[in-house]
């Protein structure tokens, strides 16, 4: 197989991806050894004391911050939506842009309806007080993990619902926070609902953008969105993971088809 392309991007999503899993852990040894503790750091009120929580509440709204007024290093996913990434296809076909939109928003309505319910889950088992606060925000920390893996090695949306190539083209790439902060809207505290409701304007800030420019978020109007162009190669692991599950899949094929072949001559 061919070696991975280090990009600077690629070297700072690998860097984030550690920094995720170390945070992970360290809630997840918490969560297991006291989570009386942590259920109490969830629900008392944020201005008591100085606590872990307060740095972990800052690292969230940090990274939804820099989503709403960006800074130069953004991975192409985000940036395509600023003008001055868009290089704009010579006489694209405006219908064809309208049916990408119109297809893309309708599998981004299927996305939004599988993630609510699949989380109403999660908030009747707390209204039913079958899990508690810390089990919402140990939830919350492995959606946040979980980001980063669907960025880098597998993503279920990407794979079964949008069928995008990437997710420099992904149309519901922007979603994530609102999505791994989904379990703080059951929790009524500042902590939780201050995560929830500007993840919420992440979101709408980026349906706002894709409303008004979608040839911005199109490989087939935007030349920066094109494989060739790609200055991030954010895909290779995910790239490379695919063409090796198809691959055993074509060999699992042949050698079913030689068994049955050999069985039909032995008759």
């Amino acid at each position: 197989m061919a070696k991975l392309i280090k990009t600077s991007m690629m070297k700072r999503y690998m860097i984030k991806l550690v920094m995720r899993v170390v945070i992970f852990l360290s809630v997840l040894a918490v969560y297991i050894t006291n989570k009386e503790w942590l259920y109490n750091l969830v629900t008392q009120p944020m201005w008591m004391k100085i606590t872990p929580l307060h740095i972990l509440w800052a690292i969230f709204m940090i990274t939804m911050l820099l989503h709403i007024f960006p800074i130069k290093n953004l991975s192409m996913a985000l940036k395509k939506a600023q003008k001055e990434q868009y290089v704009e296809v010579p006489e694209y076909d405006e219908l064809e842009l309208y049916r990408f939109v119109k297809d893309q928003n309708i599998k981004a309505w299927q996305v939004m309806l599988v993630w609510l319910l699949f989380n109403c889950i999660w908030g009747a088992l707390y209204l039913f007080k079958v899990i508690d606060s810390a089990d919402l925000l140990m939830l919350t920390v492995f959606y946040f993990l979980c980001d980063y893996i669907c960025i880098l090695f597998y993503c279920p949306f990407q794979s079964v619902i949008m069928k995008n190539k990437c997710c420099v083209n992904c149309r519901i790439y922007d979603w994530g926070h609102f999505m791994m902060f989904t379990p703080m809207l059951f929790i009524r505290n500042f902590f939780s609902w201050s995560l929830f409701f500007t993840s919420c304007v992440v979101l709408i800030h980026w349906e706002m953008r894709y409303a008004k420019y979608p040839e911005r978020f199109w490989s087939g109007s935007n030349e920066t969105l094109k494989c060739s162009n790609c200055q991030d190669k954010t895909c290779q692991i995910k790239n490379k993971i695919k063409r090796e599950y198809k691959r055993r899949r074509i060999k699992k094929h042949k050698e079913i088809l030689e068994r049955c072949k050999d069985s039909y001559s032995s008759r």
